[in-house]
């Protein structure tokens, strides 16, 4: 591997590769020799973290660069620049961050991996910057990659996205500055809320990914999304209902609808369940998909509605409903 650092030492590539990225911003854009430059370091980076199928990794240079890209906030400008860059180095960032969340020196008593520990209490804006990336195409499915990556190891990660309401280049909210039991009521300005346009209106791949991700984060640390929904009852099944399960896409309908009865019969959610059933619109909105033209909604919705059927409360319900 060595021939990869015949111009680079295997311990610098942090700075330049961040004084690159930095320039993919200027206007005029950097000519193209810089863009091959950036090219070549994250490629490099990656052989570093990975090694080949001939050689090894070193720890103590993994390490090393690791923690330059702490000390260098390369890890956020990454994120931030994911889009700006070519198709094969896009993977590569993808490669890169998953390996630097999952490293862990040998001689760490920390449980969590510094990179890890870094973004989640210090520099959150890394987890936001890849929510982000669903705002573009380039971006989306590495982004999402990660993100899930994340969210099926780390229950802070999930809190930082659900309960973060930056707007674009603030700061973001770091896990220590979330109280769970005491939590305001969301304004629906934040990057979770996001995701509904994502679903809804962006492309079908990204639309495609950035569900399974919206589905990561609604399944994966049930007690956290419990106490959340609760909070926020009514705006989340506000902008569920309306944009998600009465989406113009049948695959967005239908996956929306599934999500929705797995959501309900979820034991940790059973106080969200009450509420949503004694809500004689919620159940309106139930019986509506029964007169859907399309077998399999009507299938989804009929799972669910035997959810709402089956309290007593739903009583108040009539089915006149069903030809309203």
């Amino acid at each position: 591997m060595a021939f990869l650092f015949r111009n680079k030492s295997k311990t610098d590539l942090a700075k330049p590769a961040k004084d690159l990225l930095s320039r993919l911003w200027q206007s005029p854009p950097p000519p193209q020799k810089a863009e091959d430059e950036l090219v070549k370091l994250l490629s490099q980076m990656k052989l570093l973290l990975q090694g080949t199928q001939e050689t090894d990794s070193s720890p103590e240079q993994v390490a090393h660069l690791v923690n330059s890209m702490i000390q260098e906030d390369l890890l956020y400008l990454l994120a931030h620049s994911i889009h700006l860059l070519p198709f094969e180095s896009r993977k590569d960032c993808q490669s890169i961050f998953s390996y630097v969340f999952r490293f862990k020196p040998a001689s760490s008593l920390s449980p969590d991996p510094p990179a890890m520990s870094y973004i989640i209490h210090q520099r959150p804006e890394v987890i936001v910057e890849l929510c982000r990336g669903y705002a573009r195409k380039e971006s989306a499915m590495p982004c999402g990659v990660v993100l899930r990556e994340m969210l099926k190891q780390y229950e802070e990660v999930a809190a930082i996205i659900l309960y973060d309401e930056s707007h674009e280049n603030e700061r973001a909210t770091s896990v220590d500055e979330i109280d769970l039991r005491d939590s305001p009521v969301q304004s629906g300005h934040g990057v979770f809320w996001n995701f509904f346009s994502w679903i809804e209106n962006g492309a079908f791949e990204v639309s495609t990914d950035a569900f399974t991700t919206f589905r990561e984060l609604l399944t994966r640390h049930k007690q956290l999304l419990a106490l959340y929904l609760e909070r926020n009852f009514d705006l989340f099944f506000q902008q569920y209902n309306t944009v998600l399960v009465q989406s113009s896409s049948y695959v967005t309908k239908r996956q929306s609808i599934k999500l929705l009865g797995e959501l309900l019969l979820d034991r940790a959610n059973y106080n969200v369940m009450t509420q949503y059933v004694e809500s004689g619109d919620h159940l309106k909105t139930c019986m509506t998909l029964l007169k859907d033209d399309r077998k399999m909604v009507q299938y989804e919705g009929f799972h669910v509605f035997k959810v709402c059927s089956a309290r007593k409360a739903t009583t108040i319900a009539s089915p006149s409903m069903l030809i309203a």
